[in-house]
């Protein structure tokens, strides 16, 4: 192992046979075998350091954790920097205000939707641009970037905004055609930007994922923008640089709570996480990896429930049906990140995670050992919600307590209340805080949480956006309000085969000008 300190992190790939700088990783996104990079050794964030943390602005947090992994390369000032920078675009004076719902049993709420798209995935796309350009500059990089990116419906958004118009860089997004929510749609398609590109496939988020996934792996087709210039990069969390800026905000909820005389240094936490591709809530294991106090990580599935099944069986299988949801960017059935998590309990068993993705890949299921699973166990709590559950947690707690969340938050809340239950049943009742991390503002998802909170149910999303403010008397974004009266720019759409994505790539990388606005007359 490393050493930590002033020595150049470096970052290894879960199927074995390379190793990178972290500027490396950041810039090529994916390790050139498929697998994904992983820090060789987690620094550590010292009792002292913590204490250091809380007097520290939100940008100063997440510049300090950043600088845990990156300072040595790309500079702890430049880190401070561009901190304050991509989050002075936040909505919030507070980027991550942590919200009180429940004194009584410790109910709180991490809201991580204040940015340009008013998703959490803001937190990490504000600063991945910055991350990005240093990296290039340090590892000699002249290249165009081509940010190549498969959305359930947040991460593409957030991207294409993030990456909008920045020098040397393009920015391609593939969507699920039938599978993201009208807004999400809307926001993708009548992005701006001259360096941007948006598709539709017909498919779910796995087709798109698979897709990306192999034009990152192909050596020929990478041979070929490589003639042009172009080097490809990922904005999905594959990307370490995506990852690391949203452990920040698990250290920074835990500091609020200290200022807040909730809790004292050394006190263990849970938090519960609405996930799909498995990023956000592996930041938060990376966070405890890192000497943060968590206690247990609770993972909140969809209907899909590939995740709480696998927490619950040791068995990973998508031979399933797939479900479209209320809670569309955790319709995922392969969870990408997951496979960094089963490197580190396997050992750091390269060879056997490779074989586990080969697995997935031809059988489409793999198993864990016991031992595995009972670290697992100890470390995690899997559950899930239907569609009614969500909707049923949703009303109670805005019924009880007056707090509006999105859906995804909605499928969070309702698994939290199955951990509480679990708590009981096992004798671990405590009132101790735990963070439910709320992913989108409801305003992003307004029929369905208006049909959540009222049994009111409308067609037009405008329409629901105008009902739910005369019921919740939260005030709209007005980056969603706006969009009702931008054209729609992107109506491409391609059909699901790796040939015609492929292809669309081509052309936006061979600088295809993308589509105009039409006519408003």
């Amino acid at each position: 192992m490393k050493k930590v300190g002033k020595e150049i992190m470096y970052f290894i790939s879960t199927r074995g046979g390379e190793k990178v700088t972290g500027a490396q990783a950041i810039v090529q996104g994916l390790a050139k075998n498929g697998g994904l990079f992983v820090p060789e050794v987690f620094p550590q964030v010292t009792k002292d350091e913590l204490e250091q943390m809380t007097e520290m602005s939100y940008p100063e947090r997440a510049a300090f954790v950043l600088g845990k992994y990156l300072a040595e390369e790309l500079g702890a000032d430049y880190l401070k920097e561009v901190c304050e920078k991509a989050y002075s675009s936040f909505t919030s004076k507070d980027p991550v205000p942590l919200v009180k719902v429940d004194g009584e049993t410790g109910l709180y709420v991490l809201e991580l939707f204040h940015g340009p798209t008013c998703a959490f995935k803001d937190m990490a796309l504000t600063v991945l641009p910055y991350l990005l350009k240093k990296s290039c500059e340090v590892t000699g990089i002249k290249d165009e970037i081509l940010i190549l990116t498969a959305t359930s419906g947040d991460t593409g958004k957030a991207a294409l905004e993030g990456f909008r118009d920045v020098p040397g860089t393009k920015v391609a997004v593939f969507y699920p055609d039938e599978g993201v929510a009208k807004m999400q749609r809307l926001q993708m398609c009548v992005q701006s930007g001259n360096n941007v590109c948006v598709a539709a496939v017909e498919g779910n988020f796995d087709d798109c994922q698979r897709a990306v996934k192999t034009m990152f792996a192909s050596e020929e087709f990478n041979a070929e923008l490589a003639k042009k210039g172009v080097r490809l990069s990922s904005a999905n969390s594959i990307n370490f640089g995506r990852l690391a800026p949203q452990i920040a905000y698990y250290f920074s909820a835990y500091l609020d709570l200290i200022t807040a005389g909730q809790i004292e240094y050394g006190d263990a936490i849970d938090f519960v996480v609405p996930t799909g591709n498995f990023g956000d809530i592996l930041a938060g294991w990376y966070a405890k990896q890192m000497g943060l106090p968590v206690r247990k990580l609770i993972c909140a599935s969809n209907k899909n429930k590939v995740l709480a099944d696998f927490f619950k069986k040791g068995v990973y299988d998508v031979k399933r049906q797939f479900h479209r949801t209320m809670s569309p960017s955790m319709d995922i059935l392969v969870s990408s990140n997951l496979e960094r998590l089963l490197f580190e309990v396997s050992g750091r068993n390269a060879e056997l995670t490779a074989q586990r993705m080969k697995d997935l890949a031809e059988k489409k299921e793999y198993s864990i050992t016991d031992k595995e699973k009972k670290i697992l166990d100890e470390e995690f709590f899997g559950g899930f919600a239907s569609e009614d559950d969500t909707i049923e947690a949703m009303y109670e707690i805005f019924d009880e307590f007056g707090y509006a969340m999105d859906t995804h938050t909605g499928v969070a809340l309702a698994v939290y209340m199955q951990y509480k239950n679990w708590q009981e049943k096992n004798d671990c009742l405590d009132n101790k805080p735990i963070v439910v991390l709320s992913t989108a503002n409801p305003y992003k998802f307004p029929q369905d949480v208006l049909y959540a909170l009222s049994g009111n149910d409308v067609k037009d999303s405008f329409k629901g956006i105008k009902r739910l403010y005369l019921l919740t008397a939260m005030k709209p974004p007005k980056s969603l309000l706006d969009i009702r009266y931008r054209p729609l720019r992107f109506k491409t759409r391609v059909k699901n085969n790796l040939k015609d994505m492929t292809a669309l790539v081509t052309r936006f990388a061979e600088g295809e000008i993308v589509p105009e606005p039409p006519s408003t007359k």
